[in-house]
């Protein structure tokens, strides 16, 4: 379920703090009062989640101060300012120096909670922009959204941690859906190159002269650098490499050919390319699209995405994990997964890989919030959607079926507990030491849950 938006209300008188908290706290959220910006500052941290509501007049530190120190510690937090009469210009003030909104007594109680509503969303925007942007830079948090404990996804990992200590050019291949671009951004955060400018391309989405601008220039605004510059000294990944074209191929070339020779008037540049695809299947044979001598300086070295349908008992757990987030944001209950729900899931093909299991989830939550039970029925939905491989069954050992399951279940009660031990044994009934040898043998770890 969705936790409530915390509201910090900062006012000197009681009446006023309580009115507001109680309305506040009928309309969904969770307000803490103060009556005093000092106070305020103590429980205040740059990762706060809510918004702040304060009234300008107080003695001490008013509602203007308050917000300055709040501009120094968090210049993206809300801070919403109570007027009196005669207030306006202050509050016009404060808007410049960066305040959300301002309300004038006296109010009506119910356009303060949607003032407060408009500012917790963004909030919370500026915080998951952070978050992603964060992600985006640190290798080791890109490589745990690769999730999962099977063999296949633990080669993968390892992989990436080896190749992006080579400087050699990656190429990427494997179904689509499979996560390459995220593998992409990780082989970056995760080498030398970490820091310093990493350009995406998708070679399919640009015609061939605005695709020649993009890489090569020049470009039509003059602070927009050509792709090729832009990326000198980082990575510059290009998505869907088949679909470029010829000339630009030949182009392309002629650049990471730079400095290889003594008549080559130009310098080199330091460029580190990441090509990936989803059409190419062999790194021995170049496809008819891509020029020899691109594919084979473009493919110098290899790593290659696992379909879905190979990673056994991860179907289970990015299943959950899916279904958890769809069910915060839709704000419901999980569904529930049946022994016979498990089986179908693990043995389904998934040509559509992860984005085909996402969707599955999100329906999965939709269904559920409707009142609704089932998911063996969505899998036989997608097997019969226009141009879907058909959804055949594998037959896979027994063992595996159990130890899934068994995962599986583990899982869900670490999570709705929140990683509180005693608590999952209760649930599933299993004494403190087999508990702690399943988490064990199945990679679960504590941590991870609270």
């Amino acid at each position: 379920m969705n936790s409530k938006t915390p509201v910090a209300i900062v006012d000197d008188e009681a009446d006023m703090r309580g009115s507001i908290a109680q309305w506040l706290n009928l309309s969904g959220y969770d307000p803490a009062s103060f009556d005093s910006g000092e106070a305020a500052l103590k429980a205040i941290r740059a990762d706060f989640q809510g918004v702040v509501i304060s009234d300008i007049r107080m003695p001490g530190m008013d509602g203007m101060a308050l917000l300055r120190r709040l501009q120094s510690i968090d210049a993206g937090l809300p801070v919403i300012l109570i007027t009196g009469h005669g207030d306006v210009s202050l509050a016009v003030e404060a808007m410049r120096s960066g305040a959300y909104d301002f309300i004038e007594k006296p109010f009506d109680p119910e356009r303060l909670a949607e003032m407060v509503r408009r500012a917790s969303v963004t909030r919370r925007l500026t915080l998951d922009n952070r978050n992603l942007r964060r992600e985006m830079t640190d290798g080791s948090m890109l490589l745990r959204r690769l999730v999962g404990s099977s063999h296949v996804i633990e080669k993968l990992r390892e992989s990436i941690l080896d190749l992006a200590q080579a400087d050699g050019h990656v190429l990427i291949t494997g179904e689509s859906g499979t996560g390459k671009s995220l593998i992409a951004h990780a082989l970056h955060a995760c080498g030398p190159r970490k820091g310093k400018p990493y350009v995406y391309l998708n070679c399919a989405a640009h015609p061939a002269e605005e695709m020649e601008k993009i890489l090569f220039g020049p470009s039509t605004e003059p602070e927009d650098r050509p792709a090729i510059e832009a990326s000198d000294g980082g990575t510059l990944c290009l998505e869907h490499i088949e679909c470029l074209p010829d000339a630009l191929q030949a182009r392309l070339v002629s650049e990471l050919r730079r400095g290889e020779t003594a008549d080559v008037e130009q310098a080199p540049r330091n460029l580190h390319i990441i090509s990936i695809s989803s059409q190419i299947t062999s790194t021995d044979t170049p496809p008819e699209e891509l020029r020899d001598e691109l594919f084979f300086r473009l493919g110098a070295l290899h790593l290659s995405t696992p379909p879905l349908r190979d990673r056994g008992e991860d179907i289970l757990l990015l299943f959950n994990r899916f279904c958890a987030r769809f069910a915060e944001d839709y704000g419901c209950e999980p569904p529930e997964v049946s022994a016979e729900d498990a089986a179908r899931l693990i043995q389904a093909q998934w040509p559509g890989n992860i984005r085909q299991l996402m969707n599955v989830a999100e329906r999965a939550v939709l269904q559920k919030r409707r009142g609704e039970e089932g998911i063996a029925n969505l899998l036989d939905e997608g097997a019969a959607m226009p141009n879907a491989t058909p959804n055949i069954m594998v037959e896979k050992p027994l063992r595996e079926h159990v130890e899934a399951f068994e995962k599986m279940l583990i899982d869900n009660s670490l999570r709705r507990n929140r990683g509180a031990v005693s608590a999952v044994m209760e649930e599933l009934a299993l004494p403190r030491r087999t508990l702690n040898e399943k988490m064990a043998k199945y990679g679960l770890v504590r941590a991870e849950y609270i």
